[in-house]
């Protein structure tokens, strides 16, 4: 046990060393908040990874396709598809930041539409839908301590014991902003997903040897999709929708030194996403079907690799679940930190730099010590999690996705719609789940997106904007039109429809695929190659 404690240990001295030897005193809230605006392609990559892929979901992904079989495929294509959706918004996104010093998602929205109102709501909102996130990062923590610990650790102890560490990590979170949140993420993200595939593969290959290979079993885990045709499309489009309304991903993208750094982030991250995902998948399948594996659930993750190697192996095991969920967390708290301060208190208080660090200090302290709460709490299946959080924080799409393309939109439907839609997607969660399980497996937050969406093109339609206002907001668009003909682009965007129309089709309802788990999964093998080509398509037309 202590051998694995002691490989922990080295990786968290490791990563102390890194931040002390790379810390820039803060001059400017802007610096705390975006880290200067001052990070290349690859820093961004990384932190986009380490960000998306936390602990908690490394876990559940695991546990998903070794016992729900090609459902856990929803991942690694909302994943990639996220990345092609950053390719239509990341020039925008980040030349109104730097153009009109934006830090925040409400920074961008208040510009936009000219409300404070409508981004104190907005910032309220995503706040609300973080803690479901910040819960599953510090679950995914506390199961590290169960495992190296053999259960000796009850869940509340496990979660206190990673809220131990993280209290400690925001040392540095506090004192070097978004610096050091983009630096960690670095250095985490190669430990994570570079050391982590090379682990994986050991695992797999120790799977093949000890068990065999055959999808069979994978079988009898598809019939919970089957009968509910929308469930996994409704998967896919909260995932990539709702992936750029997470304040810790948005912000990402202010932190880059230019445009082109944030497309190619999206070239570098990736491919990365996908090998580790898919691989991580195949682990799950190979582990689902052996008998010593068939309760481990979530766990599954430390329970192959105590069989392989015992504590050595766990021991890495366990860093590479430390280093993924560090930058989903820490992103997590710093990006409340600085909503509650920038976007909710210093909307009608007019906050110095001093006060501003002492108002997020305040706030993410409470909020860790809120979500550590719930944490000690037991949840079975932290899947269950993640889709929960998802469906709230997809009402958030609407007033991002529109301001950013459809100049009609206003602050009132924005509002409306945002409001009718989070109440929407809370009642169905609590009280309808037998309708929505009539209507095909559509998740509470796809039907509260469509009257989410009503609301918003009906007020833009029917409440036109005055003169000035129509003025502003062209000056806006036209700041970042691009002019440059390109003979990719129309490729990039034919194949995009394409793949968003083969993600939607609900193929483990089609009876020659449902009964062939080998079309199945190459069908969805072939959709993340295509979304791939696609990435690269848009990043070359924007070259």
């Amino acid at each position: 046990m202590w051998v694995s404690f002691a490989i922990v240990a080295i990786f968290c001295l490791s990563l102390i060393v890194v931040l002390q030897k790379t810390y820039i005193p803060d001059r400017s809230f802007d610096d705390y908040a975006v880290g200067g605006r001052s990070f290349g392609s690859f820093f961004q990559g990384m932190a986009f990874l380490n960000t998306w892929w936390p602990g908690g979901l490394i876990l559940s992904l695991t546990g998903m396709a070794a016992t729900q079989g090609t459902l856990a495929f929803f991942m690694p294509v909302y994943s990639l598809l996220t990345v092609l959706l950053m390719m239509l918004i990341g020039r925008r996104v980040w030349y109104w930041g730097m153009k009109h010093d934006l830090r925040t998602q409400s920074d961008m929205l208040r510009l936009r539409y000219g409300s404070r109102g409508l981004s104190v709501i907005m910032s309220v909102v995503t706040v609300v839908s973080v803690i479901p996130w910040l819960v599953l990062g510090l679950k995914g923590l506390g199961t590290l301590f169960s495992a190296l610990t053999y259960g000796y650790l009850s869940t509340a102890q496990s979660v206190l014991s990673a809220v131990v560490i993280i209290l400690l990590r925001q040392i540095w979170t506090v004192r070097m902003g978004m610096r050091g949140l983009v630096i960690s993420d670095l250095y985490q993200g190669c430990v994570a997903y570079i050391g982590g595939t090379l682990l994986i593969i050991g695992a797999i290959i120790w799977l093949l040897i000890h068990g065999g290979f055959t999808f069979e079993h994978i079988r009898a885990h598809a019939a919970p999709v089957q009968g509910r045709p929308l469930y996994f499309a409704s998967l896919v489009v909260a995932g990539t929708l709702g992936g750029w309304c997470w304040p810790p991903i948005f912000v990402r993208l202010y932190t880059a030194d230019n445009a082109h750094s944030v497309m190619k982030a999206g070239v570098i991250g990736a491919p990365v996403s996908l090998v580790f995902s898919l691989l991580l998948i195949f682990m799950g399948y190979l582990a689902g079907r052996m008998p010593s594996f068939a309760h481990s659930g979530d766990m599954i993750w430390y329970d192959v690799f105590k069989n392989m190697q015992g504590n050595v192996l766990l021991g890495f095991a366990a860093t590479v679940i430390l280093a993924a969920s560090m930058g989903n967390v820490d992103g997590n708290i710093q990006s409340i930190g600085t909503q509650i301060s920038n976007d909710i208190i210093g909307v009608y208080q007019d906050l110095n730099y001093k006060k501003s660090i002492i108002y997020a200090k305040i706030a993410m302290g409470l909020v860790t010590l809120f979500a550590a709460f719930l944490a000690c709490f037991d949840i079975q299946h932290l899947s269950d999690l993640a889709i929960l959080a998802y469906q709230a924080i997809l009402q958030v799409s609407v007033v991002i996705y529109g301001g950013l393309w459809w100049r009609r939109g206003n602050a009132t439907g924005a509002i409306m719609g945002m409001g009718a839609g989070f109440v929407t997607a809370v009642l169905l969660e609590l009280y309808g789940q037998g309708i929505l399980n009539q209507m095909g497996g559509v998740t509470s937050g796809i039907v509260a997106l469509l009257v989410n969406i009503t609301i918003y093109i009906l007020c833009g339609l029917f409440l036109p904007q005055d003169r000035a206002e129509c003025a502003r907001i062209t000056g806006l668009f036209e700041q970042t039109i691009s002019r440059q003909p390109s003979r990719y682009r129309a490729s990039a965007y034919g194949l995009m429809v394409c793949n968003v129309v083969i993600a939607l089709v609900p193929v483990n309802n089609i009876s020659f695929v449902a009964n062939d788990i080998y079309i199945s999964n190459f069908y969805y093998f072939f959709l993340c190659l295509s979304v791939m080509v696609n990435i690269f398509l848009f990043y070359v037309s924007e070259k």
